[in-house]
């Protein structure tokens, strides 16, 4: 049972990680000057998520995504 429920911790952390890389490479790709202002204030509530996130963890979410970005530049 305990196996069970590990398997899908780490089943969920791994999604998780998945949606956390492809928000950081977004952030990192994205022209705040082209979004509108709604937008804007969304990807900076996105940016300010992804950025207080432990670098272990970011470096974790990007290696998930194949990206090859340094966490300090999100």
């Amino acid at each position: 049972m305990l196996r069970e429920e590990l398997e899908m911790l780490m089943a969920e952390r791994t999604g998780l990680l998945r949606v956390v890389g492809a928000a950081a490479v977004l952030v990192a790709n994205t022209d705040v000057n082209s979004l509108s202002l709604e937008t804007a204030e969304a990807a900076d509530v996105l940016a300010k998520s992804v950025n207080a996130l432990s670098e272990e963890t970011l470096r974790d979410a990007l290696e998930t995504v194949h990206a090859e970005a340094d966490p300090r530049d999100i």
